[in-house]
């Protein structure tokens, strides 16, 4: 990152892209993009900026003059694609942020998030409301509840006025106001929400969905903070068992032997298995639920046996995905000591034949 006095030109006006203020510096990779000041660089920088730097050029510089309307209208799609692109991009990296506890960071990508969202559907649309979501978590993170409630507002207007409002949508407004409320310590206001938020989830995605156990894990979190430990307990087996089945997948597809060809002529399958794969955000949320998950069981006094295997089984698996052979062979290696002690036999024999395979990869630098 790079920093450039800026003498703004006669006649133009050019603006923090954090804050809106007058801008004095620019980015000189992109040279698309002004600041007030270096420390809103620096943060936009390590929020979003990187990774898009050079993707604002083509958004941000003047349209080159095309006679034909054909290549014009042939440009704007294109533009609109990399703007819808980017809005994927960016939300993806402000949950990513959110999950790894990077709040304040968060910001800058939900931000960049919601401008793209107004420039594709402009201001009232349904489609801004995960931006704006993006936007309340980041505030209860940091403790600026009040803001919170101003971005959450505005998403649950835009939700309220929307009768076409996909469930999914809903779900995670009704997750993120249980989180307010959570923050607030109006734990019975936040399990209500929670609930909505759970029902809204599983009406979209299914009851063992992995879009749906957040909503369990900030549950039980609630019924945690309450001292209510067996309503708690019951919800993380619950979380457990649905990243262990999700991962679960993956692991059986990708370790999966190939068929062996028969006559001559390409392979074509006649069904292609794919492989459930793993967004950056859901990366994220998988470290940061199952380690929490993890951590509770391990100074749990009344544990049961399968319960920490289950989840640290479940971490070998995620590692293993994540091709951090490392880690996944030491959780592995945790799931076999607590699996010693578990009557389910089909989860030991489990254990065993991913351990076996983890043998057989190479721990990286």
């Amino acid at each position: 990152m790079t920093l450039n006095p800026l003498a703004n030109p006669k006649g133009l006006k050019l603006v923090c892209e954090l804050c809106q203020k007058p801008a004095y510096i620019q980015c000189t990779k992109c040279r698309v993009t002004y600041y007030c000041g270096i420390e809103h660089q620096k943060a936009d920088w390590m929020g979003i900026h990187e990774k898009i730097c050079q993707s604002l050029i083509a958004l941000r510089q003047a349209a080159p003059f095309l006679p034909s309307e054909e290549d014009r209208q042939k440009r704007e799609k294109q533009l609109q694609s990399k703007k819808e692109h980017m809005i994927v991009l960016t939300r993806t990296t402000g949950q990513k942020l959110l999950f790894e506890g990077r709040h304040e960071q968060a910001v800058p990508a939900a931000m960049q998030s919601l401008r793209f969202a107004i420039d594709v559907h402009g201001l009232a649309s349904i489609e801004l409301v995960p931006s704006y979501l993006i936007l309340g978590e980041a505030s209860i993170g940091l403790g600026r509840l009040n803001q919170a409630e101003e971005y959450l507002a505005q998403a649950q207007w835009t939700v309220l006025k929307t009768p076409e409002c996909s469930n999914a949508i809903k779900s995670k407004l009704y997750r993120n106001l249980g989180l307010l409320y959570a923050a607030k310590g109006e734990y019975d206001e936040a399990l209500r929400q929670l609930a909505d938020d759970i029902y809204h989830s599983s009406e979209e995605f299914g009851t063992g969905d992995i879009r749906t156990s957040g909503g369990y894990f900030h549950m039980a979190n609630v019924f945690f903070r309450q001292g209510r430990m067996d309503v708690a307990d019951s919800l993380y087996s619950e979380v457990s068992n649905i990243w262990y089945n999700h991962l679960l997948k993956i692991v059986q597809v990708r370790t999966k032997t190939p068929a062996a060809q028969q006559g001559i002529g390409p392979l074509i399958p006649e069904q292609l298995e794919e492989e459930d794969s793993l967004d950056e955000a859901q990366e994220a949320e998988a470290i940061q639920v199952l380690n929490a998950i993890y951590d509770m069981r391990e100074h749990q006094s009344n544990r049961k046996a399968q319960d920490l295997a289950l989840v640290c089984h479940a971490l070998a698996m995620l590692y293993f995905i994540l091709f951090d052979i490392q880690k996944a062979k030491e959780f592995g290696r945790k799931a076999v000591v607590a699996s010693e002690g578990d009557p389910r036999d089909t989860l030991s024999r489990s254990v065993v034949e991913f351990m076996k395979i983890l043998e057989t990869q190479r721990v990286s630098n």
